[in-house]
């Protein structure tokens, strides 16, 4: 595991700009979408990290949490992929909603990246493997991002895998 703490939301967002510039570094044998669940309180920075990573991405839109509209597309042309979808679970129920919202075609097309806020409330749908972030409000602005890097290690509550993935 890699822990960063930011001191600034634009500290936060470079955070996600800086994981997009180890996305172009990783070897890109894929064979579903990178999945990437996003843990945390209300007000510990996910939304601010999308930012970041969409811009990086070369996501041209403004990135806001799509909690109404629980999943937005943007297009990208970014190392092999084409969509950056942006889910926010925060207002689901159950995972059984997103199903409905046609995740498992998301999943299963390697051209997508797919970033889940709350992804705690859909864990019985994700893949198997999945680059799990964890945030954490320290106070004022500064925030502890702590990144799974473990493969298919399972954590503590939600039980997530994730995918070999170096910070």
């Amino acid at each position: 595991m890699d822990t960063i703490i930011t001191e600034s939301a634009e500290s936060t967002k470079n955070a996600g700009s800086n994981l997009a510039k180890k996305l172009k570094k990783q070897p890109n044998g894929k064979k579903e979408a990178l999945v990437i669940a996003l843990l945390g309180d209300l007000g510990s920075g996910k939304t601010t990290f999308i930012q970041g990573l969409a811009a990086g991405l070369g996501v041209k839109e403004s990135v806001l949490s799509p909690t109404f509209l629980i999943l937005k597309q943007f297009p990208i042309s970014f190392k092999g992929y084409a969509n950056f979808y942006h889910i926010d679970a925060y207002r689901l129920k159950n995972p059984k909603e997103l199903s409905e919202l046609g995740f498992k075609d998301l999943i299963d097309n390697p051209e997508n990246i797919i970033v889940i806020e709350w992804a705690d409330k859909v864990r019985k749908i994700l893949p198997k493997s999945v680059l799990l972030i964890k945030f954490k409000n320290l106070g004022r602005n500064v925030r502890k991002i702590t990144f799974n890097s473990k493969r298919k290690t399972q954590i503590s509550k939600p039980q997530l895998k994730t995918k070999n993935f170096k910070i």
